[in-house]
Parts: structure tokens; C-alpha cells; sequence
């Protein structure tokens, strides 16, 4: 894909971005990331969430599961986000580096990978637990828009995963980029993704969709697919993958499978309706 150079106006209105600490915490050349902040953070927070709602009378899964919940959690988005980037973004490299796998600490995590990993991982935990299944992933998506909001954030602060070259008021340079004003998709992605999707998952919550197995699970499906499949027509692909076909991304591949399960889910829980699972 050719980049070509913003005039030169539309470089002197663009906002153009300091170089952040890309550590949190930092004690001489180590520490904890943005990134990795982000995700404790939004882990954390999820299960308070969760273990509150865990007490209300009727509640299918107990405190002690949702904080073995914790567990599965950590172990699918490890597994299944780093997984998920070396197939979908980065094979060829990594089964020419196949130890490079291991190197989390250099970045390289895919939401679309975690998502199966969790997927599998509740799979098990609702199996050797005696739960639904959709009880259970009800809760976890209920929950999630935290940690992607503050997810996107780090994105920023890290001055990655930037969108395209644009002449919009709030374009911005970011450090390390060629210099073009671009879009702030991270930011985009933080308030849809984010902001909006939790605002709606609270008031599903509120309105007791945790009542019709699925419903939660589904919105949260099709929310983030149609959110991340928008704002991909805005945000900087791959250099080394491109587009598909000159259109789409590989996130926006990846997200279209999740708003067709999504409708599916949210199809099947209108049918079923509400019952006793809260």
C-alpha cells in the first residue's frame, strides 16, 4: 500500500503526540508495562464485579468458583492471545523463530486469539464445574468492556496500532511513525469497544438479561465484531499482511464470524426467554 504525504497544512493542525513511558511501574530497566497494567487491572475489577454478583440470591456460580474463574481466565488470554497473533498475523516469522513464541515481553497479542482461548478454557471450567456454559460466558462478557477500554488506552499511551493517514481536526503524529497525522483509532476502539459496550452491558444487567442464557454473550459478539470491524476501515493494517483482496483487514476477517455467532445467540435467547438463572 502507498502512503502518500499529508500536505503540508494539515501537518502543522495535526496534534502531534509526546513520546510516553511505555512502564507503568518502573524500577531501572524493568517494570510493569501499560499494557500489562491494563490487563491486571481489568481482570481484577471484573472479578470484584463478578464476586458481588456472584452473592445475589440465585446466583448459578458461587464467590470460590469466580475466583477459580480468575484462573481460567489468565491462562486462555495468555495462551490463546499470543497464540492467536503467531497464526493470524505473524506465522511465517514465528515458524522461521519458533522460540520467539515465548518472548511475551516483546509485545504481540491478538483480541480475536484470546478470545477463542477463554472460549475453550470456560468450556472446560463449566464441564469439570457442573455450570453452564453460557452462564458463565454471560458473566465474563458482562464484564470485559472494562479491560478493553483500558486495553485500548495502553495501545495509545504506547503509540501503537494507530489508524490511517487523515486529514481530520484531531489527526494525530504519533512518535515513531513516519510523521503522517493519522487517525486515533485506539481511541475510537477505547470509547466503542469500551465506553459504549460496558454502558450497555450495565443496562442489560440492570434490566436482568442475566436471566435469558446467552443474551449477554451475543451483544457482546456482535457488539465487538460490528465496533472493531468499522473501525478497522480507519485503523493502519498490517504493513506486513495489507488488505485483503485491497477492502479488508484481518481483524475485520476475524470479526465477522463473531457477529454471525452473536446473532445466532442472541436469536436463541430471545426463543428461550427468561428463567430462573440470574
Amino acid at each position: 500500500m502507498i502512503i502518500r504525504p499529508a500536505p503540508v497544512e494539515f501537518l502543522h493542525n495535526a496534534i502531534t503526540l509526546p513520546e510516553f513511558n511505555t512502564f507503568a511501574i518502573q524500577f531501572g530497566g524493568v517494570g510493569i508495562r501499560w499494557y500489562a497494567l491494563a490487563y491486571i487491572a481489568g481482570l481484577l475489577i471484573g472479578i470484584y464485579l463478578l464476586r458481588r454478583e456472584s452473592r445475589l440470591p440465585g446466583a448459578p456460580i458461587t464467590p470460590n468458583q469466580i475466583d477459580r474463574l480468575l484462573n481460567y481466565l489468565l491462562v486462555g488470554i495468555i495462551l490463546g492471545g499470543r497464540l492467536g497473533y503467531v497464526f493470524f498475523y505473524n506465522a511465517g516469522f514465528y515458524l522461521a523463530n519458533p522460540l520467539s513464541i515465548l518472548r511475551l515481553w516483546e509485545g504481540g497479542m491478538s483480541f480475536h486469539g484470546a478470545l477463542f482461548g477463554v472460549g475453550f478454557a470456560l468450556l472446560l471450567m463449566a464441564r469439570r464445574h457442573e455450570l453452564p456454559f453460557l452462564a458463565i460466558t454471560d458473566r465474563v462478557a458482562m464484564v470485559t468492556p472494562i479491560g478493553l477500554f483500558l486495553g485500548r488506552l495502553s495501545n495509545f499511551i504506547n503509540g501503537e496500532l494507530y489508524g490511517r493517514v487523515t486529514n481530520v481536526p484531531w489527526a494525530m503524529i504519533f512518535p515513531h511513525s513516519d510523521g503522517q497525522p493519522r487517525h486515533p483509532s485506539q481511541l475510537y476502539e477505547a470509547g466503542l469497544e469500551g465506553l459504549l459496550l460496558g454502558f450497555l452491558m450495565y443496562l442489560l444487567w440492570r434490566r436482568g438479561s442475566l436471566g435469558a442464557l446467552g443474551q449477554l454473550t451475543g451483544v457482546f459478539l456482535c457488539s465487538y465484531g460490528m465496533a472493531r470491524f468499522f473501525v478497522e476501515f480507519v485503523r493502519q493494517p498490517d504493513a506486513h499482511i495489507g488488505l485483503f483482496g485491497g477492502i479488508f483487514s484481518m481483524g475485520q476477517l476475524l470479526s465477522f464470524p463473531m457477529i454471525i455467532v452473536g446473532l445466532y445467540l442472541l436469536r436463541r435467547s430471545w426463543r428461550q426467554g427468561y428463567h430462573h438463572v440470574k
